[in-house]
């Protein structure tokens, strides 16, 4: 199939093995994007993960996708991490690069549940700058990490803030279960990225949520852009929805 524009990435890190710089990393990514076709990625976290970051190490992950985005503005874009356990430095931060710019949007990891109350004055400022939340969602066999949160969790954050989008990463990897549990919350949207190349995750995210609600990412460079394409492009759903899941859909929901 084709669509009419490049494909947008809605979920992608800077892991170290791709580069030790900012320009390293950038040459790595763009140059395994060009092959797949992909015209912009969306950046957040940073070369090494950390769980509970301090906010030293929140600002060197947020300058460091700053600087990929200033060498490459029309291939990049960036969601500010944040710990809400550190909440005025949330806030602060989300003021400094999302208001200030660069970034068109907030990331949030694990480094706390998200139905916690601290996430509140967090939800109600993405709402004031009309930008949306990319929360990290799993269901783990083994049960989850502390701090990781659930489809659920996430669904009960999304009721108290109606007004907020919210991007349910990886569906909550029991893409199954996490398609259901975000079907009745309209400000969900389900992005497709990491794990492995399943059949079916994509058309069970369409059935349950619609075509409208659901991002192509890729979870780069923890996982290939080619396998995480394969679920879309491999979907038996139309084409017209495979175009709004691996292009429009992301300019709607990211504003770009």
């Amino acid at each position: 199939m084709s669509i009419s524009g490049g494909i947008i990435d809605c979920h992608i890190h800077p892991n170290a093995d791709l580069g030790s710089t900012p320009e390293e990393t950038a040459e790595t990514l763009l140059r395994y994007a060009d092959r797949m076709g992909i015209e912009m990625m969306g950046l957040s976290l940073g070369p090494i993960f950390h769980p509970q970051p301090t906010e030293e190490q929140i600002e060197a992950d947020n300058t460091f996708n700053a600087n990929i985005i200033a060498l490459h503005p029309d291939r990049f874009f960036g969601y500010a991490n944040i710990n809400p356990n550190r909440l005025y430095h949330a806030l602060s931060e989300i003021s400094e690069r999302i208001e200030n710019g660069p970034f068109i949007g907030i990331k949030l990891w694990i480094a706390m549940c998200c139905t916690h109350p601290n996430l509140d004055p967090i939800c109600e400022r993405a709402a004031e700058l009309g930008v949306p939340i990319l929360q990290h969602t799993f269901l783990r066999p083994e049960g989850n990490l502390a701090g990781e949160s659930s489809p659920a969790d996430l669904v009960e954050l999304a009721a108290r803030h109606p007004d907020t989008t919210f991007i349910g990463a990886h569906t909550g990897f029991n893409w199954e279960q996490g398609a259901r549990e975000f079907a009745d919350q309209a400000n969900i949207v389900a992005d497709t990225c990491g794990g492995d190349p399943d059949m079916g995750f994509v058309e069970t995210a369409v059935r349950w949520m619609g075509a409208d609600r659901v991002l192509y990412g890729s979870d780069a460079g923890g996982r290939s852009f080619a396998t995480q394409l394969a679920k879309v492009h491999g979907a038996d759903i139309s084409d017209a929805d495979k175009e709004k899941i691996l292009r429009t859909n992301a300019k709607r929901v990211l504003n770009l």
